[in-house]
């Protein structure tokens, strides 16, 4: 019998790490794509770590007193959406200092050509002046890599237009590693699952569903009261044709295949599973079944936020906690990486 080659990460303990922008409300798409997945995460007996990243929100400009609000709000979106303070570790990025040293120690290992490669960069500039742009933007995607890497997380849920970001770290810790002949970093795995990891505007079925669309009705803010989420479903783009009964007949039907796709994620059903019991059924059926559901999943979410966000001390309080446990984590791991480099640090 021989011995089963071992993975790249097996030296390292399993460790989920996930972030996302306190820059505006948190819509559907936040909670079908990330949240709800985050809270499952919990069950599987991995260590997760999540985070508010606030020092990503200012690779453009915040209002200060917005961007402060925008976190204890997302905080709430988080807990509220069943992300257990007690059994992960949930923070604000810049409450933990080794994120901003470790991401410059990784600038020096990066290439320039990487960043101006990322789409994301490209699309933000896209029309404008790009040299006028901050340098933090460029240079997101280092930190990005350090967020994650701070944590030898070996796995990070992500969206599909997140997987470049991904590939960049994987790129940034294999070039530290070879560089300094080590087997230091782990080669981060991604996790992609679900039926909606990537949630479409309810207006356009093309375009990603963004708090940053001037158009409201275009999404669903986890703020939502029952009415809001259920006017907009009802108002929600679609087509004239009934469903079918095989998920190949949604493919050149975005708004359709949207609609599908949100309530099997709302659901926990297959794609396959919902066209099976809608087929041939108009959206005039369609769509206040889904509004039934996404009312009954959101609802208390949109009621638990709205608790937590009267007590803001209490947000800070959870934050400020899992702080000081993600900073005992990550602590030690920057300093390593300082030895490494050939730093001279005092104990």
């Amino acid at each position: 019998m021989t011995d089963a080659t071992p993975t790249p990460n097996a030296a390292f303990k399993p460790r989920i790490f996930s972030g996302i922008q306190p820059s505006g409300g948190l819509t559907l798409g936040n909670y079908l794509g990330a949240l709800k997945r985050f809270a499952e995460k919990q069950d599987e007996g991995i260590e997760t770590i999540y985070c508010l990243v606030d020092l990503h929100a200012i690779t453009v400009w915040q209002d200060p007193e917005a961007l402060r609000r925008q976190t204890r709000e997302a905080a709430a979106g988080f807990i509220a959406s069943g992300v257990d303070p007690a059994r992960s570790i949930l923070f604000n990025q810049s409450q933990v200092g080794a994120h901003a040293e470790l991401a410059w120690l990784l600038n020096c290992v990066a290439r320039i050509g990487w960043m101006y490669r990322m789409t994301q960069f490209k699309d933000k500039t896209a029309g404008k002046n790009a040299e006028n742009s901050s340098l933090g933007l460029l240079a997101y995607p280092s930190l990005m890599a350090a967020d994650i890497l701070l944590y030898h997380a070996t796995m990070v849920p992500v969206g599909e237009d997140q997987k470049q970001h991904l590939e960049l770290t994987r790129d940034i810790a294999a070039k530290f590693n070879h560089d300094y002949r080590t087997d230091f970093f782990p080669i981060t795995e991604p996790l992609i699952e679900g039926a909606a990891t990537r949630v479409m505007s309810l207006r356009d079925g093309t375009k990603k569903m963004s708090k940053s669309d001037p158009s409201d009705a275009s999404r669903i803010n986890l703020t939502d009261d029952a009415d809001a989420i259920a006017k907009k479903i009802r108002k929600a783009k679609t087509d004239p044709e009934p469903l079918p009964d095989t998920v190949e007949g949604l493919q050149d039907r975005p708004e359709a295949r949207n609609l599908v796709n949100i309530y099997a994620a709302l659901a926990g059903h297959t794609p396959a599973q919902v066209v099976r019991d809608f087929a041939g059924a108009q959206f005039g059926t369609f769509k206040p079944a889904l509004a039934d559901l996404a009312v009954a999943k959101l609802e208390p979410i949109s009621t638990e936020m709205k608790r937590l966000m009267a007590d803001p001390a209490e947000i800070d309080r959870i934050l400020g906690a899992g702080a000081a446990r993600a900073d005992a984590i990550a602590r030690p791991i920057l300093e390593k990486t300082y030895e490494i480099m050939g730093m001279v640090r005092s104990r």
